[in-house]
This record gives C-alpha cells, structure tokens and sequence, in this order.
C-alpha cells in the first residue's frame, strides 16, 4: 500500500494500480460505507484495500464468515441507510444467490462485485472466464430485474464503480459488476478526477410525514422513496409477496401488481440505463458483439478486419442487463452478419439471435475459460462469416 493509499481522503490524480485496486478505489468515491465480503480468488484485493482503506473514511469493513452471511449484512446495513457492497468471484455469487433474490424483492441498493473466473464449481480460481452473464439475470428464483455492468480497462473499472452505485441508489436494486480476472489483475493508469468531478446519486428519501408513509409505495417513475432505520419512520421489510405498506399478502393480485412494477421499473429505463460503445459501426457489414476483457481483442480484431478490406465494427456492451435488445435489432438490420465473441460456451449470443429473430448468420466465437482470445481468432470467425 503506497503512502498515497493511507490517506484519510478520496484518491484522486494519476496512479498506476490493478482492476481490482480501482475497484476498490471507485466505490469508495461513489460513497460506499460499509463492506461485507469474504475473500475469494481472484477478488481478494478489493476486500483488501477497502480494508484498509474504508475504516480511514469512517466506514466499515466486516470479514463475514460466508458469502450467504456477506449478502446478508450489506442488505442489513442498506437499510441502515449506509452505501454498502460486496466482492466475490462466481462460486461466491452461487452462494449469494438467493438472498440476492431478497435484494431484487426489497428494493434493497447494493453493489456486488462479481471478478469472474472460469468454472464451473471450483474451476479456475486464478484464470479468467465469462460464465457468470446468464447467473447475474437469473441465478434467483421468480421474476425480477437487476442492473449489471462490465468494464473493460482499469480506468472503466473505477468509473463503473461509481456508475455502480449510482444506479443502484437511482433504481432502488442490486447491481451487478461483471468484470473478469484479467480486467482485475491488469495493472494500467488510472486517472482519479477531483471529488467535485465525480457525480454522486443518492436514494429518494420521503417526502410525507411518518405517519402517512409507505414502505413500498412508489412515485411515478414506479420507484418508491427509501426511508431507513432510525430516521422516525415504520419500515416493514419482508421477502414475501407485500402490498404498498410492506405487509405480507398473500395472493395472485397482490404478486402480479408487485413483480410486474419490479420488473417494469428497470425495463421501461432500458434505454436510459444502456450504455455501450460502438467502433466503426457506422459503414459495418459484419458486426462483432462483445464484453469486458474480451472486447479489446474485438477491437483488435475489427482493426485486422479492415485492413483485409472487410467492413466490420464493434458493439461493446457496457450494461450487460438490461439487454439492449432494441439496439441491437436495429444494427441487425443494418449488417450481413454478426459474431459474438465471449469466454464462455455462448451466453449472450442467446440474447442477441433473440433480438435479431436468426435473420442474419449469427456465429459465436468461444472460449472456455483460462485464456482471453487474440484478435486473430475473432478474425477467422469474421472471415468465415463472410464467405456465407
């Protein structure tokens, strides 16, 4: 830990540091205030430096004795008012699952970070992978929406921390980071903007007196204010079917109503939430979909693309979930065909022949895990697409 590190304060300037150490870095300028986690490869170093460095900013850093309990305490301590996270690789978030479920159920903001690894089961604690994209949408049981987000460089990995948070706050729900072991252990330069730079979004609170407030009820944006422990109001929480006050209901009326505005909150700001990158789609015939650390070898492979004379471009996806589903029906129409390139044995490429409807070619290039594509690899699936 540099001496820069121990400081009292937010980072910012110039560092040269890891994924995992922007991270880090990143929820603690969104605001975090409290830590739940248990360490687990290849994401420990977030747990880490938030370790050192929370308790300084007057938060707090608890080492729980499982990820079931580490899930548990940061929805806890939301409630509590407090910006809380976790960090964890895939076997972890297996763990975490169902209370995740409660998360989504409450409306609970949190941030869990996911540095994920090739599996499954143990797999390959120290090696990378992309296994875990369908896990974050529906790894809970019953119908529900989260937000999730991939970051492909040490500088987005910090910015998407923030970004994190922010969305988390905004929409009242956990929120996923879909980064990878590669992203996380790549040391590159991090540029820290002053804390006056950084844009912080922090939950509505109510605006009703205690007496007339609602747990549940929600504005028009479908999103309820949040008011917390100790601030005068009756807060009743429960993973049960609820009605508007927080009590249990249980019947088919009072779950259609309730899932229905869960699911609609997040789906109905689909294009609001979206963010992605595009590299010479514009004038493309061939279009490369992908994320992460893998969408740098994309990039390189649409650069090799072009200089053979081949149209192709790049679709980064930076909000994983939602899926930009109408974005990418419209690109479909625009392309001859696409390859989705991910470290997995194909996970997004069932989202994406959904949202084209299998119009065009649609060609996955994968990997298991353990290694991240070159570009000349994303190359031969260009080509081969081409010649269909």
């Amino acid at each position: 830990m540099s001496k820069k590190a121990s400081q009292k304060e937010v980072l910012t300037g110039e560092h040269y540091i890891s994924g995992n150490e922007a991270i880090a870095e990143g929820c603690l300028a969104a605001g975090c205030q409290f830590f739940g986690g248990y360490p687990i490869t290849p994401s420990s170093e977030i747990a880490e430096r938030i370790s050192l460095r929370l308790p300084l900013l007057g938060g707090t850093f608890i080492q729980m004795e499982d990820e079931i309990a580490s899930m548990a305490v940061i929805l806890g301590a939301s409630w509590a008012g407090k910006k809380s996270m976790t960090a964890t690789s895939g076997p972890g978030i297996s763990l975490m699952m169902e209370n995740i479920g409660l998360g989504a159920m409450t409306e609970t903001p949190c941030v869990i970070i996911n540095v994920q690894r090739g599996g499954p089961s143990t797999g390959l604690p120290t090696l990378v992978g992309q296994g875990d994209v369908m896990q974050a949408r529906w790894g809970s049981h019953g119908d529900y929406e989260l937000i999730a987000i991939a970051p492909n460089s040490v500088q987005e990995a910090f910015d998407l921390s923030i970004e994190a948070f922010n969305l988390a706050e905004e929409y009242r729900c956990p929120v996923i980071m879909l980064t990878d072991e590669s992203i996380c252990h790549m040391f590159e330069k991090l540029i820290i903007p002053p804390k006056s730079k950084i844009k912080i979004k922090n939950r509505k609170k109510p605006k009703v007196t205690p007496k007339t407030y609602l747990t549940f009820k929600p504005d028009d944006d479908l999103i309820p204010p949040m008011a917390v422990a100790g601030e005068g109001y009756k807060v009743f929480v429960t993973g049960l079917t609820h009605n508007e006050k927080g009590y249990p209901v249980i019947n088919a009326e009072t779950q259609e109503k309730l899932v229905k505005r869960l699911c609609d909150k997040i789906l109905l700001n689909e294009e609001k939430i979206r963010n992605t990158e595009s590299y010479k789609v514009d004038d493309a015939k061939i279009l490369v979909i992908a994320y992460g650390i893998t969408s740098r070898s994309a990039k390189g492979a649409v650069n090799l693309a072009r200089k053979k004379g081949i149209k192709a471009g790049l679709l980064r996806l930076i909000t994983i979930w939602p899926f930009p589903t109408k974005l990418i029906e419209k690109l479909a129409e625009k392309v001859n065909a696409i390859v989705v390139a991910e470290i997995n044995n194909g996970q997004i490429i069932k989202e994406v022949k959904e949202a084209t409807n299998k119009k065009i070619p649609i060609i996955l290039s994968p990997k298991l895990g353990g290694i991240v594509h070159t570009p000349k690899e994303i190359l031969e699936k260009i080509e081969d697409v081409t010649k269909k």
